[in-house]
């Protein structure tokens, strides 16, 4: 590994309070891969062998039932999946796989849980990190059983805006039915919400939408900075794919 990209994985929050030499025990057997786009990383009920930090790319969380699938969530750098299945030793209860050209830190599982059990401010990072998860989850069960679908799509659109720079103009992150499996909904729905909102001022073009009067959108959706606005120093999804769609990585 590049000294710069273990620089960049040292600045994550997680990895901030490991001592020195821990740091370099973790990432001895650590190993730095570049993935094309569709290929899946974990496979759900697969025990969990390694922590994986997205360098480069975005990966897409998932999951399958019954003939069913939805999408769980979107990682982008510099994001980490699954840290309660690697802690726990237990199996995966999420598929994942790279949306784009994708560079994954593959920890091994081991090494995480030793590292745990012998660095107590590595431990405090953890807990702090799955109290993070949690709260996330809460906002995205509030979104999803108290809003539409459009006003999750009409949250979701105010969000990316901002984090796409605040021009009105939004590239969309994924296909429309990735988002709209983010959403909780049906492509069929997504369309629906899509041509709902067009009363108040969003246009779509392929990939595109634009936001023609943003502060009708705004009266229109109520964000609530209880469910919409994450914690301080939280990791964004890929273009803001928001809260009110499901839980994050389980």
């Amino acid at each position: 590994m590049r000294v710069e990209d273990a620089a960049v994985v040292r600045g994550l929050a997680l990895f901030r309070s490991l001592e020195d030499a821990a740091f370099a025990d973790l990432l001895e057997t650590a190993y730095l891969q570049r993935f094309p786009p569709g290929i899946v990383l974990i496979s759900e009920n697969e025990r969990a062998d390694f922590l994986h930090v997205v360098m480069e790319g975005t990966v897409e969380m998932f999951a399958t039932s019954a003939g069913r699938e939805t999408t769980i969530e979107l990682i982008r750098p510099v994001g980490l999946f699954i840290l309660a299945a690697v802690l726990n030793d237990q199996v995966y209860l999420q598929s994942a796989r790279t949306l784009t050209k994708a560079q994954v830190l593959l920890i091994p599982a081991e090494k995480v849980r030793m590292a745990m059990e012998r660095q107590p401010a590595f431990m405090r990072a953890i807990v702090m990190e799955l109290a993070s998860d949690y709260r996330r989850t809460i906002r995205d069960l509030k979104g999803l059983k108290l809003r539409s679908s459009a006003e999750r799509l009409a949250n979701w659109l105010l969000r990316a805006d901002t984090e796409q720079g605040g021009s009105g103009r939004i590239e969309l992150p994924c296909e429309k039915r990735t988002l709209a499996a983010r959403l909780g909904m049906t492509p069929e729905n997504l369309s629906r919400a899509f041509a709902a909102l067009s009363a108040y001022g969003v246009e779509t073009k392929g990939g595109t939408v634009l936001l023609t009067t943003p502060p009708a959108l705004a009266r229109f959706a109520s964000p609530d900075p209880l469910i919409d606005q994450p914690d301080p120093g939280l990791a964004p999804e890929a273009s803001a794919v928001p809260p009110g769609s499901g839980p994050p990585r389980g």
